[in-house]
């Protein structure tokens, strides 16, 4: 006779698991210009990753002898809308194997804004958790009211005409290295659709990021789970797909312990900017244990600081440059 165990439900644990891979690789994160441009443009790029693929993999195998590894690619659909699915992924698709890649997850941009009846960003934007400098004395109003995230404390200015005067100050990063590298991110501003938030570029990949590190949730859920999709069937409308899609059913997981981006060289000042978010938010602790538990387990354990999970290459564009994210 077997006794019954009975267990609070409290003591379950609330924040559900995701599968996780060793690293996600993702093979791009273009804009509508990029697109704009034609084929000549996505092979250009294309070819340009596949130089750095086998570079990542190494590193991968360096921590791990059969490193789990997924790729993904990023469209915005969110800034802006060119094509249709039906037109653009089936080529972005023909480029990147003709490269020698294969792309097994396709993401939407707009599916970090919102992804059904959640909404990424702002479950995000309700975890961040401002670093005051040293000394600082409360007079710049918080990221939830300016909608500007700073990595130390701005140059000082008079508040009213009665204040003393002083010379120049400079400003100054929090956690300087003698010396500072002071950075201010707009995050959103309010002129979204319907007058509502428009998210920046910045903050919608580090939402991105916390989605390939396994480490997004909301309500203890995982937000943007995969959904498997036929990649020869993509239908006319951008808003008939789901945020996720994932085009290889034998892929490894989407999510994973490190992440490593390959885009061109004009995405590094916003890629500093993810990093300063990340660095920033309060990642649902349970996540982060698990994630901990398990790379460790493995033999594979990730660094303390989520921002430190990412890494990138960035690769010189041929001329004509383009020009920098609308975000």
């Amino acid at each position: 006779m077997t006794g019954a165990v009975f267990r609070e439900t409290t003591a379950e644990s609330r924040t559900r698991s995701v599968p996780l891979a060793h690293l996600s690789l993702e093979l791009g994160h273009l804009y509508m210009e990029d697109f704009e441009a034609g084929p000549e443009r996505l092979r250009e790029h294309f070819a340009e990753v596949a130089a750095w693929v086998p570079a990542a993999r190494a590193s991968a195998a360096r921590r791990s002898r059969r490193p789990r590894i997924s790729t993904c690619f990023l469209v915005d659909d969110y800034f802006s809308r060119f094509s249709t699915p039906a037109e653009l992924l089936p080529l972005v698709l023909k480029e990147a194997e003709r490269a020698g890649l294969t792309v097994d997850y396709l993401a939407r941009e707009s599916g970090c804004a919102t992804a059904g009846r959640v909404e990424p960003a702002e479950s995000v934007r309700q975890r961040l958790v401002e670093a005051p400098p040293v000394g600082s004395y409360g007079s710049r109003p918080p990221v939830s009211q300016t909608g500007w995230l700073a990595n130390g404390q701005r140059s000082p200015v008079a508040r009213n005409a009665m204040s003393e005067v002083t010379g120049w100050q400079p400003p100054q990063e929090t956690a300087a290295r003698m010396h500072s590298v002071f950075m201010d991110v707009e995050l959103w501003s309010e002129q979204g659709p319907d007058g509502g938030r428009l998210w920046s570029c910045p903050f919608l990949a580090a939402v991105w990021q916390l989605a390939r590190l396994g480490l997004l949730r909301h309500l203890g859920e995982p937000v943007l789970v995969p959904q498997p999709w036929d990649k020869d069937q993509f239908p006319d409308s951008w808003d008939q797909l789901p945020p996720l899609l994932q085009l290889e059913g034998a892929a490894e997981p989407f999510s994973a312990y490190r992440t490593c981006t390959l885009m061109p060289n004009r995405f590094l000042a916003v890629e500093d900017a993810v990093r300063l978010v990340l660095d920033q938010t309060a990642v649902d602790p349970e996540a982060l244990a698990q994630v901990a538990e398990r790379s460790a387990r493995e033999g594979v354990p990730v660094p303390a600081a989520v921002a430190q999970r990412a890494t990138y290459v960035f690769y010189e564009e041929p001329a004509p440059a383009f020009p920098p994210e609308r975000g």
